[in-house]
């Protein structure tokens, strides 16, 4: 029998079992050295001072616009291609959602869209650029029109551990941003079950991710706002701490960082792996009327979350519903990454609409995300490219 094919999966080997294990037997279940330990492999690795680790990139993004103080009045930047949770941060703050077009070839944000966005719009404070699939947008450009309208920017990078910059170097080491954050949800680059990361080279920021992630409770240096309480007969009390200000609990467990630890370790073969098939695919469709793969000229910055096709399917009489469940009966499981924001009730209950997102609404009608993972067998790329081509011309 046929194993089932989705369009993304996670790798776990005997080391990652291990790894948690471990935790499981012998260390602090939260709390403890692991998440430490992957927070400083993750920096060293994208070449960013600071890291901090998330019970998701959602948790860790709510609270980097806590930091940019973003409240209601306020208006951050995104890109209407991306999951609900880019946009829906902003809103967690009371600040306004606002979403400029994307470039059509690498479907990014698009810097002369986002111009006019800016242009166009009062009292916006940051911005949020999506790495959308893995593809860095142009960060260079983006940071010019950051500095030249005083904005801040929080770079989404939950598709782009590994990624590189058009200058060769890592994606989130925060050479154009004040923050960026990643994404161990287990079809993203590495897997952690849940989880997310945010990198930044500003300590202070650093200290004060370390004290929102856990109810505003004081940590590293900071110092007693009430010190004489913290006293007995001038002698540091054991117990004492300080709740500073209002925070949460976004902690990730010590046993999720030791699996993201190890998965770390092995994230460059992952990504090679997913090279070669981004490369069979694109061989595959090459001469294809009605099948044009996105971001093709820039393959080698990827870190390839995601295998995206644009299909003609006016030109090939058949309906993206129609594929997709054709392809499902077939055990090949495809998905559509993503429906613009503006078209979800809860946005459209806002008041937005999809003016001035031309090129976005025109990707949603086309695009398609096929099965890529690590795992993924040649064998069975070619059962997926042998029956998409069956049914589009």
């Amino acid at each position: 029998m046929r194993e089932n094919i989705p369009y993304g999966k996670h790798y776990i080997d005997d080391q990652d079992i291990k790894a948690v294990v471990n935790v499981l037997k012998n260390k602090n279940l939260t709390q403890g050295e692991e998440v430490g330990l992957f927070e400083t492999a993750i920096a060293k690795y994208v070449g960013a001072k600071y890291a901090v680790a998330f019970s998701s990139w959602t948790s860790g993004l709510h609270l980097a616009n806590i930091i940019l103080e973003i409240k209601e009045g306020d208006k951050v930047i995104t890109s209407p291609i991306t999951f609900a949770a880019s946009a829906n941060s902003i809103l967690f703050c009371n600040g306004q959602p606002v979403f400029s077009d994307i470039d059509k070839e690498t479907v990014n944000i698009c810097p002369i869209e986002l111009r006019k966005t800016i242009l166009k719009n009062t009292n916006v404070k940051a911005l949020i650029p999506v790495h959308f699939s893995g593809l860095p947008c142009d960060m260079e450009s983006i940071s010019k029109l950051a500095k030249e309208f005083d904005l801040e920017i929080i770079e989404d990078a939950a598709h782009a551990l590994g990624a590189k910059y058009a200058d060769g170097s890592m994606v989130g080491n925060c050479k154009y941003s004040l923050m960026t954050g990643f994404s161990f949800h287990p079809v993203k680059s590495i897997a952690a079950g849940e989880g997310g990361m945010i990198t930044t080279n500003n300590y202070e920021i650093y200290k004060r991710l370390i004290r929102l992630r856990s109810h505003g409770i004081n940590k590293l240096d900071d110092k007693f706002l009430i010190p004489e309480q913290s006293l007995t007969d001038g002698v540091k009390n054991l117990w004492y701490y300080e709740m500073q200000e209002l925070g949460y609990n976004y902690r990730i467990t010590d046993f999720q960082c030791a699996l993201g630890k190890s998965q770390l370790s092995k994230l460059n073969k992952f990504i090679d792996r997913r090279k070669i098939l981004v490369a069979q695919y694109d061989n595959a469709f090459e001469d294809s009327k009605n099948i044009k793969p996105i971001q093709l000229n820039s393959r080698h910055q990827s870190s390839h979350h995601l295998y995206v096709v644009r299909i003609d399917f006016k030109a090939s009489k058949i309906t993206r519903a129609k594929l997709m469940t054709l392809l499902s009966k077939e055990g090949i499981y495809t998905q559509v990454h993503y429906m613009p924001l503006t078209l979800h009730p809860y946005y459209k209950k806002l008041k937005y609409n999809s003016d001035n997102l031309s090129n976005a609404l025109s990707y949603y009608d086309e695009c398609l995300s096929l099965p890529l993972y690590f795992s993924l067998s040649d064998l069975d790329q070619k059962r997926v490219i042998n029956l998409i081509k069956k049914y589009i011309n």
